[in-house]
């Protein structure tokens, strides 16, 4: 066949994609024809493949106004359709003189091309979307960074001076009204670091690169347990945490998260326990395992709410005065699931207890979750 093309037939428009003309019909790629002018246009509406031998001994054709426009007597045309069964155009070719086309042999090989057109169209589209999809990713990893630049230093930075100062005030503290203005000072600035601590967690475990964790055994972790008890028994002087942890000898852990995770805690039962019962604070060894408690007295946690306890944003209580975002438990979660253990939950009309279980040493790096 002199010449074939490949066409994007629309319900307005013959378009040539691709053109092997050796017969100089002056059609080249991008070239159109009039719709209305070609064989396709009836292809777009039956949908079918229209092959002929000899244009001037087809009954279908000889008087036709296509073949005598563009001088072809042997002609085939086969649909190309996309993967959800929408005509993109034509595989056509043709010649001046009579040719052998309508064989079995010849229109499969046709609808095979066609076939395989269609195929590298879709792949093209998916290719196209992937890339789209590629650069929106990276410009939403760049406003990811941006935003826990900001978490991490614009926001730290203020919340430190406020701290500075309610520091200096305590120290200043001429009476007891002051100093109480100054201990709510320090429980909001508490408060809004752990805020910030969570969300900044939350951002870079659910948008960033994860749950960062440093584990090594070299130093014990008791002190830094004991200064979480401290930091938050200062901040709540009215209330009484009672406090065993036994020497844990070496823990291989990341000490600054696990003493993130008690504070969430114990932070946790100080806001929503009872305030005029104890809040327990325990820490021991059995063996190779590593056991970490918080427990306070106070109305029990319903079974249902339990259930959601460990989902990021979602809050047990709603009450103006227990403020937060719902992130502290979800970090707590990801802390002990990073660490090999696992985070239970205990709450009836005498005791809410929060309870953490893990490998207290390990060959191998903590898992990130």
């Amino acid at each position: 066949m002199g010449f074939a093309a490949v066409a994007r037939v629309t319900d307005e428009r013959w378009i040539a994609c691709a053109v092997n003309d050796a017969i100089g019909l002056g059609l080249s790629a991008g070239g159109e024809l009039k719709l209305e002018t070609t064989i396709c246009d009836e292809i777009r509406g039956h949908r079918q493949p229209v092959v002929i031998d000899h244009v001037a001994s087809d009954p279908s054709y000889r008087e036709h106004h296509t073949p005598v426009m563009y001088g072809f007597q042997s002609y085939i045309s086969v649909p190309i359709y996309r993967a959800n069964g929408e005509l993109f155009g034509t595989l056509c070719a043709l010649d001046p003189h009579p040719a052998k086309v309508n064989t079995p042999a010849t229109i499969v090989m046709f609808t095979s091309f066609a076939d395989l057109i269609g195929a590298q169209l879709d792949a093209q589209d998916r290719a196209a979307a992937s890339e789209s999809a590629l650069a929106e990713e990276r410009k939403n990893s760049e406003l990811r960074e941006q935003f826990i630049a900001v978490l991490g230093h614009d926001l730290r930075n203020p919340l430190a001076s406020i701290d500075a100062g309610a520091k200096l005030l305590r120290r200043r503290a001429a009476d007891d009204r002051t100093l109480s203005i100054v201990t709510s000072m320090e429980r909001s600035v508490g408060r809004m670091a752990n805020l910030i601590d969570n969300v900044l967690d939350f951002a870079r475990g659910r948008l960033g690169g994860g749950l960062m964790l440093n584990c090594d055994d070299s130093e014990p972790l008791e002190p830094a347990l004991h200064q979480v008890v401290a930091e938050l028994q200062s901040a709540w002087p009215e209330r009484r945490i009672d406090t065993s942890i036994d020497q844990l000898g070496a823990v291989y852990c990341d000490r600054p998260r696990l003493a993130q995770l008690l504070s969430n805690l114990l932070g946790n039962a100080l806001t929503h326990g009872s305030s005029d019962a104890p809040i327990v604070v325990e820490a021991y060894r059995l063996d190779d395992v590593l056991h970490l408690a918080v427990e306070n007295a106070g109305a029990p946690i319903p079974p249902a709410t339990i259930e959601r306890l460990f989902q990021p944003f979602f809050r047990a209580s709603a009450a103006p005065a227990q403020q937060g975002l719902g992130l502290g438990l979800y970090i707590v979660s990801e802390i002990a699931h990073a660490h090999g253990g696992t985070l239970s939950v205990v709450s009836d009309d005498h005791v809410t207890r929060f309870a953490l279980t893990m490998p207290a040493i390990s060959a191998e790096p903590c898992r990130l979750p």
